[in-house]
């Protein structure tokens, strides 16, 4: 999961797992598997940096488990 701010400001926590595509259009448009989409504050690179260290804890959990 994931910290993200919504263009009102409002902090949501989003579940890297199902995140397909991120755009800057200038905006941050995150696109899900479901086909959902959200316009974030965070630059596309930020997001990516998040994800890969969400992805990155997970696997060490897993490799200590």
């Amino acid at each position: 999961m994931i910290l993200l701010t919504l263009l009102n400001g409002k902090k949501i926590v989003v579940n890297a797992e199902y995140i397909k595509t991120i755009e800057s259009l200038p905006d941050t448009i995150i696109s899900f598997i479901n086909g959902e989409k959200l316009m974030v504050k965070e630059r596309v690179e930020d997001v990516v940096e998040k994800v890969i260290t969400y992805k990155r804890l997970i696997n060490t959990l897993l490799w200590q488990g």
